[in-house]
């Protein structure tokens, strides 16, 4: 989709309307002509590239044309409305239901990532809802270009000024569209844009040394307007707030729709909130058994130093590696790269609250390290951080190696184009969280007593986090709530138990990928188990389900076992 931004003007103008980098993209990631549905999605992810909003989620990074920048001025989103129609009536005109398994799971994914673009625009709505939708937009998009690591050459120095350059437009655009904008989420971007003049020119500042000088020319100038556009949109939101709906919530139409339409889980909200209750109640269970039986043990000390975790982290990460081969877990292939910690940088850490600091690398760069940018060890930390300041492996398990980005690199390799551009968070972050559990039960934590405790302590969060999504999403929770429960049934941290909430808020269904995406895996591997007998691998079992991590659950298992039940039971969600 070649998207007019000609009324952006100056810099900005120049550098969004180079519709030629769009051709160059869909030309370099074109899948081979097969069929009408290897048609629809070479042309849909090639438009999906321009047009999916930036968010928090680390996940559903995609790699766009060279040049890219956020457009959701209102004209440009009736544009997307349109083509957005014209992919449903040609998915809708196609008939897979004669085709093998594996083609109907391609016509299924398809049909899922349309459902997700539909559930956007129209039910979840941040671009009409969320003031903090467009910080995402502008700082987000400028703080994700800071993500992979040196060197800033020519066109990425270029890239990052003409995004600094973009943020009055796209503030200009929040203006226009924010026309339901909601309380809770106008406070959260008012949190955000607290002090940020400093901020910005602080993040700037450190990063100038870095950029190629003769790109870098017009950094200063563009940041100062950036400056004054978002201080000004604090001054909007200010002023708005007391007319902003208190109600957040998207209510259970929409949500049945997410649950039923994007990510295919099986379930109703109230099915949901009983699976979350009881895994609470099992976690708390274990997590109780894991401390009565370190009674007298030592706590866990922090590192020394960031350089101490590094060089920790880094042992530790080829020990999983080799563990994984080692027991017959995974296969792990020796073109995957690895996961590393690094020192957060200068430029990123005024901004480290705007996203996520790792970089996952991506589809044309899967040979790269992942990275995940750390802060120095320090009683204060917050949650997660604390965790890996002690032992870096509930974090290299997770998100590294078999997580996060070892998960996505394979799945980047898949032989199947579709596979490799789908994604979808409920398998994601359900990998993530059974591999924490699987390598529990497989001894990896046998050496240290208190970090087994960390990984139960995990558990009760991923299932808490079910019942704050589903009662966030239904109205029976208001953000404050959620975050309080959280706060005082994880345990965590106030301030990380707020940022959860928030994002659980602006993005229903997220939180819940993690725990039902485990049980969904758990369900699946104890059918495999069944079916297969002694034949069961737990090898290829694995190796099956990471090289298709991307895939739902459901649609795997019908695929490798030819159980069709959860995808059947879509069809009856309510």
């Amino acid at each position: 989709m070649l998207v007019d931004n000609s009324h952006r003007g100056g810099i900005v103008g120049h550098f969004l309307k180079r519709n030629v980098v769009l051709l160059v993209f869909v030309l370099s990631t074109s899948l081979l002509h097969a069929d009408d549905l290897d048609d629809l999605a070479r042309d849909f992810w090639a438009w999906r590239a321009m047009e999916q909003p930036i968010s928090t989620d680390d996940i559903p990074r995609l790699e766009r044309p060279p040049g890219w920048g956020p457009d959701w001025s209102p004209r440009t989103v009736v544009s997307y409305r349109r083509r957005l129609d014209e992919f449903e009536a040609r998915r809708g005109k196609m008939n897979l239901s004669s085709a093998p398994i594996p083609r109907q799971v391609d016509y299924r994914l398809i049909g899922s990532a349309i459902a997700r673009v539909r559930w956007e625009l129209d039910l979840n709505r941040g671009w009409q809802r969320n003031p903090n939708f467009y910080l995402d937009q502008s700082l987000g998009a400028y703080f994700n270009l800071l993500l992979p690591p040196p060197p800033f050459d020519s066109a990425r120095t270029r890239h990052i000024v003409n995004t600094m350059a973009s943020i009055p437009g796209t503030i200009e655009d929040a203006k226009e569209n924010l026309t339901q904008a909601v309380g809770p989420f106008a406070r959260l971007a008012l949190d955000q844009l607290q002090d940020i003049g400093p901020r910005l020119l602080k993040s700037v500042q450190e990063l100038k040394p870095l950029l190629d000088s003769e790109g870098a020319r017009d950094l200063d100038a563009a940041t100062k307007k950036a400056i004054t556009a978002l201080e000004s949109y604090r001054n909007w939101l200010k002023q708005r707030m007391p007319s902003m709906s208190s109600q957040s919530a998207i209510g259970r139409d929409a949500y049945v729709f997410f649950l039923k339409n994007v990510a295919l889980l099986p379930y109703t909200p109230e099915q949901l909130l009983r699976a979350g209750r009881d895994e609470w109640a099992r976690s708390v269970a274990f997590q109780t058994y894991e401390e009565h039986r370190n009674i007298g043990q030592p706590q866990l000390a922090l590192f020394k130093d960031q350089a101490e975790q590094i060089a920790h982290e880094e042992k530790d990460e080829l020990a999983v590696r080799q563990y994984l081969e080692a027991k017959d877990i995974l296969t792990v292939p020796k073109w995957v790269q690895h996961y590393r910690f690094a020192a957060l940088p200068p430029y990123l850490e005024p901004l480290s609250s705007i996203g996520e600091d790792d970089y996952f690398t991506g589809p044309t760069h899967p040979k790269e390290n992942g990275i995940r940018y750390i802060a120095p060890p320090s009683p204060s930390l917050g949650y997660f951080p604390l965790t890996t300041a002690k032992d870096p492996r509930g974090e290299i398990v997770h998100e590294g190696v078999p997580g996060h980005y070892f998960q996505l690199v394979l799945s980047w390799a898949n032989p199947d184009p579709i596979r490799r551009h789908y994604y979808d968070s409920g398998a994601n972050e359900g990998i993530g969280f059974y591999a924490e559990e699987m390598m529990l039960e497989a001894g990896l934590f046998d050496d240290s007593p208190r970090t087994r405790e960390i990984i139960d302590n995990f558990m009760r969060l991923r299932a808490l986090r079910v019942e704050v999504d589903v009662r966030l999403a239904l109205g029976e929770f208001s953000l404050d709530q959620g975050a309080e429960y959280l706060k005082n049934t994880v345990p965590m941290d106030g301030s990380t138990a707020h940022a959860e909430a928030a994002f659980f808020a602006s993005s229903p269904g997220q939180a819940i990928s993690y725990q039902i995406g485990k049980l969904l895996i758990i369900k699946f591997l104890a059918d495999a188990r069944r079916r297969q007998g002694d034949a069961f691998n737990l090898r290829g079992f694995h190796d099956f389900l990471w090289q298709n991590g991307n895939v739902p659950i459901a649609l795997q298992r019908w695929e490798y076992l030819g159980l069709k039940g959860d995808v059947d039971t879509l069809q009856q969600l309510h």
